[in-house]
């Protein structure tokens, strides 16, 4: 992992296996997701997440 790529946090908006989700929480080093119609579930492989929006831009877009 480069200095650049990051791991997302919390308010970010990611794709997780083709599902679009918000990081809920980081709690002990996992990061934790929610999407529409489902519960709260922890990120299997946290580095395959893609950030699609981060907080500032969800916020920026009146969607936070």
């Amino acid at each position: 992992m480069t200095a650049t790529e990051q791991l997302p946090g919390v308010g970010d908006e990611v794709m997780d296996s083709g599902v679009r989700a918000i990081v809920t929480d980081i709690r002990q080093g996992v990061i934790w997701l929610r999407a529409n119609g489902r519960d709260e579930w922890p990120a299997e492989e946290p580095r395959q997440l893609k950030v699609t929006r981060t907080r500032v831009e969800r916020i920026a877009d009146g969607d936070a």
